[in-house]
């Protein structure tokens, strides 16, 4: 069995010819022997079968290339034998199925990468600051990729920050998952975060408690000045609008300040002695009112 001469099937001269010029020769032999045009004839229809199957070897440069090298290599100087034609024939029908595998693949809908998600602690004064904080992240690779982070002023305990991009690969051309990081906001031993509003504890002597008074308090970014009611109780909470944590519109919340009436662990004589005229000629007991 004589191995097909695609190039003659055709009607090309020469195998030096460009993939265009292939196309040409196709479309004119395929006219030429279409079976309209030759109703009848079983010879033009297995002549349009040798078209057809030169076209695809030939119209496929990796393939073609593989054609011209065997073609040159052994039948121009010799007759293939059976054997020698079915392994040419298995080379293209396998090349022919590689080039079929990577055109479902490039034709697959393209996929999203998956998202990542991890979490950072920072203070509550970097929170109400803001800062650029980094990471380092280790991928599936075992891989460790470093990222800057810049956590906004005023980010709630529980928000959470996405750097487009950033997350495992897509799938056929399709984008990449992103990255989100959870910020884990930690109170301090001076404030304590609710909502917009940072609570304090007020210390306040008995006296102070008792007459009332104008006290310097810390708020998160400065001092400020309150006035204290006279006869105040220890638990009772004094609120300090517009001094508290940072809106996202610009405002800020209030400072909410606890009093906690304090008595002094070790008194001079003196003040041991007005304590102790102060418990003769006081009628006051908490435990009667």
């Amino acid at each position: 069995m004589i191995y097909k001469n695609y190039y003659k099937i055709l009607d090309l001269e020469t195998s030096h010819v460009t993939i265009d010029e292939i196309k040409t020769a196709y479309r004119k032999a395929a006219k030429k022997y279409h079976p309209d045009v030759n109703v009848g004839d079983n010879l033009a229809e297995e002549k349009i079968k040798d078209i057809n199957e030169a076209y695809r070897v030939l119209s496929v440069p990796s393939t073609k290339r593989k054609y011209d090298r065997v073609w040159n290599s052994r039948y121009a100087k010799k007759k293939k034998t059976f054997s020698d034609k079915k392994v040419i024939i298995n080379m293209f029908l396998g090349n022919l199925k590689q080039e079929e595998n990577l055109k479902q693949e490039t034709t697959k809908k393209p996929e999203k990468g998956e998202n990542i998600e991890t979490e950072i602690s920072v203070s509550l004064k970097e929170a109400f600051y803001g800062l650029d904080k980094q990471i380092v992240l280790r991928n599936t690779e075992g891989k460790t990729k470093t990222y800057t982070i810049k956590v906004p002023e005023g980010i709630l305990d529980g928000e959470k920050i996405r750097l487009i991009g950033q997350g495992k690969n897509g799938k056929n051309g399709g984008k990449n998952g992103d990255l989100f990081i959870k910020i884990n906001v930690q109170n301090d031993k001076d404030f304590k975060l609710e909502g917009y509003d940072l609570y304090t504890d007020l210390p306040l002597s008995p006296w102070e408690a008792a007459l009332g008074t104008r006290a310097t308090i810390n708020t998160i970014d400065a001092e400020t000045k309150i006035y204290i009611p006279q006869g105040v109780q220890s638990g009772e909470k004094i609120r300090i609008p517009g001094k508290g944590y940072k809106h996202t519109n610009g405002t800020r919340g209030d400072l909410i300040a606890e009093v906690k009436v304090m008595v002094p662990k070790k008194l001079t004589s003196e003040e041991r002695e007005i304590f102790e005229k102060l418990n003769k000629i006081s009628n006051f007991s908490p435990r009667n009112i």
